[in-house]
């Protein structure tokens, strides 16, 4: 009986720990006004890109469909190697973009 109390403590402790991993994993979001966000143009929703700044920019050119971009495409946030430790949102753009093959 205690070997049973033990593993169940051990596999709900092990399951919590992971849970909690995760959540920690996700990062940050980035905030436009951050320096390295700045300096790639970085917009949280890439219709509110400066045309003129960046005429790179096309619509429909967004986070989510970037190669860069380390979710899903139906994510509403991934990773993105640019912004380090941070998320970005999924409608976001910068300057970086570089379409998903």
């Amino acid at each position: 009986m205690t070997n049973r109390r033990v593993f169940m403590m051990q596999v709900t402790l092990g399951g919590t720990a992971l849970l909690a991993g995760q959540a920690m994993a996700a990062g940050p979001m980035v905030a436009e006004n951050d320096a390295q966000a700045t300096a790639l143009g970085y917009k949280a929703d890439a219709t509110k890109v400066d045309k003129a700044k960046f005429p790179k920019y096309a619509a429909g050119q967004n986070c989510s469909n970037c190669a860069l971009f380390q979710g899903k495409a139906a994510d509403a946030a991934g990773g993105c190697p640019l912004f380090a430790g941070k998320q970005v949102a999924g409608k976001g753009w910068c300057s970086g973009y570089a379409k998903k093959a």
